[in-house]
């Protein structure tokens, strides 16, 4: 059976419909920054969606090439993620959406190194005939953290992420927001396919010891 990280990692992806905090680990992650409203249809957040799946499947079919990564183990291609800010705005402003910058994200397994990343850029950029030069592999490590799983269109989030930030405040910590710790977002739901009302998405921010 493949690996799925959503059903051996459920603290990190699984989380309640009430807050909770979490240590996340150091991730390996395919990424491509950006700037722009992410419904803008063909806009920069769409392309950069379409690149990090071509990227993504590459990797995760590697076995049915004559490429071998060392370490490889059939695996589920984990969901897509994103790491949201505005210049100077603590988490984000959901109603200036043109304003947003991100950080569009899918996660790797740790057996995936520089070269195997670099084979399968080159291996989807002939195949796909995509320019894949934006899109990097990178290392996080979001550390404590207080998250939620939110049902429901994404323009709702403003009440989980209040509710969020009132639970880490009564367990004594509060949001710390820096150029590395952001707004964070799991996409469960694929939106073309999901009723609004029900699509599940896993919101995160980063917390520390309220002094």
């Amino acid at each position: 059976m493949a690996f799925d990280f959503k059903r051996e990692y459920r603290d990190l992806y699984q989380p309640k419909t009430t807050p909770s905090i979490v240590e996340v680990p150091r991730m390996r992650f395919l990424a491509i920054e950006g700037a722009g409203d992410p419904n803008e249809a063909d806009g920069a957040y769409q392309h950069a969606i379409q690149r990090l799946y071509a990227v993504a499947y590459t990797l995760k079919m590697s076995y049915k090439t004559d490429y071998a990564i060392d370490g490889f183990f059939p695996y589920v291609v984990p969901p897509l993620e994103g790491f949201w800010w505005q210049p100077g705005v603590r988490g984000v402003d959901y109603a200036d959406k043109s304003s947003f910058r991100w950080v569009s994200a899918i996660r790797v397994p740790d057996f995936v190194g520089e070269a195997d990343f670099a084979w399968a850029i080159e291996s989807a950029t002939a195949k796909k005939g995509l320019d894949l030069s934006s899109v990097r592999l990178i290392e996080l490590d979001e550390g404590l953290c207080v998250q939620c799983m939110h049902v429901g269109p994404y323009d709702d989030e403003p009440a989980t992420v209040s509710a969020m930030h009132e639970y880490a405040q009564s367990q004594g910590y509060a949001p710390d927001f820096s150029d590395t710790r952001r707004h964070h977002e799991i996409y469960l739901s694929d939106p073309r396919k999901c009723d609004p009302a029900k699509t599940r998405t896993v919101v995160r921010h980063p917390i520390a010891a309220d002094a």
